[in-house]
């Protein structure tokens, strides 16, 4: 039988999000009924809410960043028992035939993965995400959540850890590399974090200098101001990877001239409107201009076990259901070191 759960949830596009019922999906044979105690806000969140990147499906109730405890099983159920520490991300599903899938690179599957929320899983029912008490999994898309990382830390691992990662390492960053940070936020904190501990030489680029001494204790070795444009001279060539972490456009060309020769920049923020670029900007160079989405299972659990090995996680603000929307207008204000997390028993 179907189990009911509080959640928030946006009504529509725009709407703040209220707190409502939803129903969850009985426990099938594979299935893991998380008890969740932790949503993180993730960017991402607000685009969707607010349909920044399209057409969405309301009633939406947001959150990939998901950090509970597995309260019961179904009779198939091989990896996890009632108990564990358990994670889920972006995706709850995907087709696990295409080539893609077979390869671990599910968040790229070749008919579309199925998102945690605002999208339509394989039994035609809408997805609904974090912001709520429980939640209904696939084991398959079940991370484990090392010992070492508290549960709270540990909820947005689940996107702005992977989404930092997983470049990170298909880059090689890495000792002998120079890897740049743009913008110092959610995620952009994680990528500082994760390259430091990758053994690259990090600097950060922001608009200002506001975070420089925050920048240094995450790991970074140097910090520059975007909007100074001597940054720009002084850093012409200097780096193998740019990973942009910002959600607003950017002047392409002039980042483009900060990669060495063969380096790449890498967006992991996602603008809602076009960018302009001059295609001079990577063929002098032979630059590559890319973007990474999360990553697949295999390297979501690699990084959650790197992280508890380096001691690793989120920096977070923690709150109440009930400032979700006030800390949506925080995020888009900058206002937030680094990510707020719900404490889901608040709902």
């Amino acid at each position: 039988m179907t189990t009911t759960v509080a959640a928030y949830a946006a009504p529509a596009a725009k709407a703040p999000l209220e707190r409502t019922t939803i129903e969850r999906r009985e426990v099938g044979e594979f299935d893991v009924l998380i008890d969740i105690k932790y949503a993180g806000i993730c960017h991402s969140d607000i685009h969707q809410a607010r349909e920044g990147w399209g057409e969405a499906i309301f009633p939406m109730v947001p959150g990939h960043e998901i950090a509970g405890v597995v309260e019961a099983v179904g009779s198939g159920v091989t990896k996890f028992a009632v108990g564990d520490k358990v994670g889920v991300g972006c995706m709850v599903d995907s087709c696990r035939e295409c080539e893609n899938c077979r390869a671990g690179l599910e968040q790229y599957c070749l008919k579309g993965n199925v998102g945690t929320y605002n999208a339509v899983g394989k039994d035609g029912e809408p997805t609904y995400g974090g912001y709520a008490e429980k939640i209904v999994v696939d084991e398959a898309f079940t991370l484990r959540i090392p010992d070492g990382i508290a549960l709270d830390e540990a909820a947005p691992l689940l996107c702005a850890g992977i989404t930092t990662y997983s470049p990170l390492k298909h880059w090689n960053a890495g000792p002998g590399k120079k890897v740049a940070v743009v913008g110092l936020g959610g995620l952009g904190h994680m990528g500082v974090k994760l390259a430091h501990a990758l053994g690259a030489e990090v600097t950060v680029l922001s608009q200002s200098l506001r975070k420089r001494e925050d920048g240094l204790k995450l790991g970074a070795d140097h910090y520059y101001a975007t909007s100074d444009e001597a940054t720009f001279k002084e850093l012409a060539g200097t780096f193998d990877l740019i990973l942009s972490t910002v959600s607003a456009p950017l002047n392409l060309d002039a980042y483009l001239s900060l990669l060495k020769t063969d380096g790449a920049f890498v967006n992991v923020g996602a603008p809602e409107e076009p960018v302009a670029l001059n295609l001079f900007s990577v063929i002098a160079g032979r630059k590559t201009l890319a973007g990474s989405g999360i990553g697949g299972i295999p390297e979501t659990q690699e990084m959650l076990d790197f992280c508890a090995e380096h001691g690793l996680g989120a920096e977070i603000e923690l709150i109440r259901a009930d400032q979700i929307n006030e800390a949506y207008e925080r995020v888009l204000a900058s206002d937030v070191r680094y990510r707020f997390v719900i404490d889901t028993s608040t709902i």
